[in-house]
């Protein structure tokens, strides 16, 4: 059971710094757009600076200590504030014409749709180092319903303004839908391009760990510092070329969220409760953790067979074949 949670750990950080390569490859060309419209072929500038971005937050991975750069996780807070920001002011301030219509359901597109929402609140991976290094642990509960209220009012606000403004031809990506020569635009693109530029030590820091954990007993730190570094150097040039040749962000994202996701947050540890605690365990308990599993095998399944589907599809479109 251990291996296997590791594994699907281990598989979301890589799927996620996938996305998140991919999300920086698209609006860094946005945020350059007359770089690429003097070329025959826009592709090579923009992979160049894409690899010049990931070359910048390189060296991070390096670094054994990170407290030293704690402050990333703010400023992808932060980050992330100013793309909400910029998204409301040009929704209140901008020229878009707000007449954009979506349908309330549409039940072909829920498989596909809920790997984005699983991914999105499937932060679970992170819950031990925070709990652990909080200084009062007994207010994780009340601290993990704030977070998780205050994360589903903003996204619920981005996802009725993105509709309301742009209707089914919004981007999956709201920032590459924003007016292209607005100030306040070019500042959101560059946000999302400096998010992921903040993600990549952080979330590389539980393979990290575990790779040190791994390597023998008699080896030196400065040793193990330097296969750290160039595992993950290794690591993050794979994910770079991933995202070059696969740009699909949303596709991506929605199989990263039906594939591992789920499995994370809804499947295991539904199971691994089932297992643990069944002799104690109420009928109801058990019927409720029972339809998780179930539940989330089914969404997973037809999520990750959909966004498969789609994905393959986007490659052939792109790369021929």
């Amino acid at each position: 059971g251990r291996l296997i949670a590791s594994l699907f750990i281990y598989l979301q950080i890589f799927m996620a710094l996938v996305s998140y390569t991919i999300s920086l490859h698209d609006n860094i060309a946005a945020a350059f757009p007359a770089t690429f419209t003097n070329h025959h072929n826009g592709y090579f500038p923009a992979a160049k600076l894409t690899a010049a971005a990931v070359a910048i937050a390189l060296p991070s991975l390096w670094i054994r200590d990170l407290s030293s750069i704690s402050f990333l996780s703010s400023g992808g807070i932060l980050m992330s504030a100013i793309i909400f920001g910029s998204v409301v002011y040009t929704a209140i301030f901008g020229v878009v014409i707000g007449n954009g219509r979506i349908p309330l359901l549409r039940l072909g597109n829920i498989p596909t749709v809920s790997g984005i929402y699983l991914f999105g609140f499937g932060g679970h991976i992170v819950f031990p180092n925070l709990y652990t290094s909080m200084k009062d642990p007994s207010k994780f509960t009340k601290v993990s319903i704030v977070s998780f209220a205050t994360v589903t009012a903003l996204y619920t606000a981005l996802a009725i303004t993105g509709a309301t403004m742009f209707g089914p031809s919004v981007n999956p990506q709201i920032t590459l839908s924003l007016p292209k020569h607005s100030l306040v635009t070019k500042i959101a693109l560059w946000a999302t391009v400096l998010t992921p530029m903040t993600k990549y030590a952080l979330e590389f820091a539980p393979l990290a760990i575990q790779l040190e954990r791994s390597l023998p007993l008699n080896m030196t730190d400065r040793t193990k510092l330097v296969a750290r570094g160039l595992v993950g150097s290794a690591i993050l040039l794979i994910i770079l070329a991933l995202a070059l040749t696969v740009p699909f962000f949303g596709y991506v994202l929605s199989l990263t969220g039906s594939l591992v996701s789920v499995t994370i947050a809804v499947i295991l540890p539904s199971a691994f409760y089932l297992k643990i605690c069944w002799d104690g365990m109420s009928k109801f308990t058990r019927v409720a953790n029972l339809g998780f599993v179930v539940f989330g095998c089914v969404l997973g399944v037809l999520g990750s067979l959909d966004s498969s589907k789609m994905l393959v599809k986007g490659l052939v479109r792109v790369h021929g074949g």
